[in-house]
């Protein structure tokens, strides 16, 4: 079968949820099927990322969109009712050549990656699927109030147009998926039950414990320029930590993660140390005590936390980040709602090793059993699979 995908950015290297989620759906189809993958490219991809997606498909094409243009989109998406997520990647050039490689290729099946891509497919009759991830719309919404007064009322807006915009663009598309139960319920469409919810997985052979030295008592990890994550490292800088020197004068916490924004750098201190891109993201595992990923915005399935849990590290998150994972609480993570309650739940596996590697333990099982790619993405391919023999 011939399946073409239209992603919104080349899809590596995986510093960001979406490429990783769709970088290995990509290498997983391809084992059985052609892959058409196309690309949107507003960041001016580099060569050696744009080879390492071709080793993984039959074609791969860059539709590329110049800053300038990507402006022009959103001055001229502020006067339409399509989301500012949709106008910035919407493009007529690269649409009038996404047209010529459909008509040249003849796919069987399109899958549009993101609701972003969704415009460029959902008047092509060809069986097709769009995967949400995310429900973009809660996102908005749990960032408006983090916002100066005058950005207030565009983000309103983003997310009264990305609300309206997920339930209408439903119906263009035969089939869809999303990465939990959690984000499906923020789909405003009747027939949202239908939703197939595919989560993201974890790559059990890469990200394997390999006993180290530990430097760090605290790690957390993601792409720090992304506002969740910038939110996160501030509430965990500004306000946990605070709470374990008197405690622990020496305490160490590492925030790891790519392109570190101003307000991430300026936390660094004697007791925090902010990396940047890390070249190998396990050795940072490794070298760590305990992970904690205190999510107060945002939405989806926290990566982070499947690798930690993964490369056997005690895990504790917040409500609103394990409600996507689902680990059992107490037993396979611990949960946080306050300051204080982190505090005391990082002291607690400071100073006790075998609750510490308890909690490890049961958490490593836990991610294993639940979130291996190969089941996540065989629940695709059998998607994938019965759309087109349904529609045929």
């Amino acid at each position: 079968m011939k399946i073409l995908i239209i992603t919104s950015r080349v899809p590596y290297p995986l510093e960001k949820g979406d490429k990783l989620r769709i970088f290995n759906q990509i290498k997983h189809l391809n084992k059985e099927h052609e892959v058409i993958v196309c690309a949107v490219d507003t960041e001016n991809a580099q060569q050696k990322n744009i080879d390492e997606v071709k080793k993984h498909c039959h074609q791969f094409h860059v539709l590329s969109i110049p800053k300038w243009k990507v402006l022009l989109q959103l001055i001229v998406g502020f006067f339409s009712s399509l989301p500012f997520q949709v106008s910035y990647f919407y493009n007529s050039t690269c649409q009038k050549q996404l047209d010529k490689i459909i008509e040249d290729v003849q796919p069987d099946f399109i899958y549009s990656h993101l609701i972003r891509t969704s415009e460029y497919v959902i008047h092509k009759p060809i069986p097709k699927l769009l995967d949400y991830m995310d429900a973009f719309s809660i996102g908005i919404e749990r960032r408006i109030p983090k916002q100066y007064f005058f950005l207030k009322w565009i983000f309103r807006m983003e997310y009264n147009r990305l609300k309206k915009y997920e339930a209408e663009v439903f119906d263009y598309f035969d089939e869809h998926s999303i990465i939990s139960t959690k984000d499906r319920e923020y789909i405003l469409h009747p027939s949202k039950g239908n939703i197939k919810i595919i989560p993201n997985g974890i790559d059990a052979e890469f990200f394997k414990r390999i006993e180290m030295t530990k430097k760090y008592d605290i790690l957390f990890t993601g792409n720090m320029n992304y506002p969740p994550n910038v939110e996160a490292a501030n509430y965990l800088a500004k306000k946990v930590v605070p709470l374990l020197i008197n405690k622990y004068p020496n305490i160490k916490l590492l925030i790891a993660g790519a392109n570190p924004n101003p307000l991430v750098k300026s936390l660094a201190n004697n007791n925090i140390e902010v990396s940047g891109w890390v070249d190998d993201i396990r050795t940072c595992y490794n070298q760590s005590k305990v992970f904690v990923a205190p999510m107060q915005i945002g939405t989806g399935l926290q990566n982070k936390l499947l690798e930690a849990m993964a490369m056997l590290l005690p895990c504790i998150t917040s409500e609103l980040a394990n409600s996507s994972l689902n680990a059992r609480k107490n037993e396979e993570i611990l949960v946080g709602t306050s300051p204080e309650e982190f505090a005391n739940h990082i002291d607690s596996l400071l100073k006790d090793e075998l609750k510490s590697s308890t909690l490890a333990n049961k958490g490593y099982e836990f991610v294993i059993n639940t979130y291996g790619w190969d089941k996540c993405n065989s629940i695709l391919s059998e998607l994938i699979g019965q759309t087109v023999s349904k529609i045929q």
